[in-house]
């Protein structure tokens, strides 16, 4: 290239790669770089039907990120399949930052282990923001069966395998994957029955079809309180602020049971990083404002609030945690 006329030739060329390589990424540059987003309603699909604990965390959310984002904010509930129908609508939706998914652990980390299929990937098809709250278990039993720690519960199990049973709600959840956590570290054998709801996995222990369940603190204090239930242990490495008188697994000589029921926010993947970050930055503050904490804590839930790649790092090893124990449970789900 010795002449003017080979500069020329060579800096067209070199100039059309740039173009060419920089308009491959401009639709997200340009959104990225996007002054007025939201520049309309944002919606937050909760997977759940209303009244959910997820439901519930979203319309306090909803609320506060409307002011934040000085745009309507709106919760769309699109129940169904064990949250996967909910969810699913969030991976598909286009990544532009008006959908906003508000799940739970099951759709984003247990079904795709406990499904034999899933319409989606959480771990490809969607993109964290942060682990919003937890809730911890709380095994308890029915007054009627004469134990008062779990001691005397795997004593009592020990010596009558398959005679005793469990409710849940629903196969892959929490509570089902935590007595079967339960079951797995004391040697025990105990019948799993499911139910759609909370309230029907409690009657079922009053009435005695059931005789114990790992619920969460909602559906088990007020009937602890009233002396239809007793509360053994909770599911959590510490105790918990919601039953500060009912030990840990740990502190009954059982190490290893952890399980807590937790609520996170996603977005598609592929959301422009600037969006993610700003809605990480409006959500993490507001669940950490002293009347979100209080609302929250109201209905037993404690929260959270931290980055997209700890909450990425917390979904991995929540799949870490479950995959075996669902594999040694033998469910699934077609």
């Amino acid at each position: 290239m010795n002449s003017t006329s080979d500069l020329t030739v060579f800096g067209r060329r070199d100039a059309l790669r740039l173009i060419g390589a920089a308009s491959a990424g401009l639709p997200a540059m340009a959104f990225a770089q996007q002054p007025d987003w939201p520049s309309r309603t944002v919606k937050l699909i909760v997977p759940f039907p209303p009244g959910s604990t997820p439901d519930v965390l979203a319309r306090l959310v909803a609320d506060r990120l409307a002011t934040a984002l000085r745009q309507p904010v709106i919760v769309d509930n699109k129940a169904g399949a064990g949250g996967n129908i909910g969810t699913d609508a969030v991976a598909k939706a286009p990544p532009d930052g008006y959908t906003v998914g508000v799940s739970i652990t099951g759709p984003l980390v247990n079904n795709t282990v406990l499904y034999k299929s899933l319409p989606y990937d959480p771990f490809r098809d969607l993109a964290p923001v942060t682990l919003a709250a937890v809730q911890p278990n709380v095994l308890a039993v029915s007054t009627d069966l004469g134990v008062s720690s779990v001691r005397e519960l795997i004593e009592l199990l020990r010596r009558n395998p398959g005679k005793y049973n469990y409710a849940s709600v629903g196969a892959g959840t929490v509570s089902h994957l935590s007595m079967e956590l339960i079951k797995a570290r004391t040697g025990t054998f105990i019948v799993h029955v499911p139910y759609n709801a909370s309230p029907a996995a409690v009657m079922s222990i009053m009435q005695g079809d059931t005789q114990m369940a790992s619920l969460a603190p909602l559906a088990v204090i007020p009937q602890v309180k009233a002396g239809k239930l007793r509360a053994l242990a909770v599911t959590t490495g510490e105790r918990s602020v919601f039953m500060p008188d009912v030990p840990t697994f740990r502190e009954t000589g059982i190490p290893d049971i952890e399980a807590t029921a937790w609520i996170g926010i996603v977005v598609p993947a592929r959301t422009p990083q600037a969006i993610i970050d700003r809605l990480n930055r409006e959500i993490v503050a507001i669940l950490k404002d002293p009347q979100t904490v209080e609302k929250l804590r109201a209905v037993y839930m404690e929260p959270v609030g931290n980055s997209p790649q700890a909450f990425a790092a917390f979904m991995q090893e929540e799949l870490k945690r479950w995959k075996p124990v669902i594999a040694r449970s033998g469910a699934t789900i077609d």
